[in-house]
């Protein structure tokens, strides 16, 4: 089992940075890949950003790439969201997910977080 605690969500200005982290319990942390998702209301939950075991490869939605970084730190069970250049559009709540294996679907994922909110004003 692995539960997931996402923090750092909040009120930016459009073009602002925030930096979420998710931090993982248990020891196997570093046997997952872990993944970012997020959900706007009324939309569907869509894939963010996705970083291997290791942290040696890292995929990206266009929709962020350049925007945000992945990063992990397994000696603190931690993953990172660093987001910059935010727009309006990139408003949701956004989830931290654990797998096996790196993925870039919801339904790879096999543990979630409770999600941290991110709101952008234009």
């Amino acid at each position: 089992q692995v539960q997931l605690v996402e923090s750092g969500g909040g009120l930016v200005q459009a073009g602002g940075s925030l930096r979420l982290s998710c931090v993982a319990s248990g020891r196997t942390f570093s046997s997952y890949a872990v993944g970012w998702f997020r959900q706007a209301p009324g939309k569907e939950r869509e894939f963010v950003t996705t970083i291997s075991l290791s942290g040696a490869r890292t995929y990206y939605a266009d929709s962020v790439k350049g925007r945000f970084t992945i990063s992990r730190d397994n000696a603190k069970n931690t993953v990172y969201l660093q987001m910059s250049s935010l727009k309006a559009e990139d408003t949701a709540v956004y989830y931290c997910a654990a797998s096996r294996k790196v993925g870039l679907t919801g339904r790879e994922y096999d543990y979630w977080g409770q999600g941290t909110q991110v709101t952008v004003s234009s």
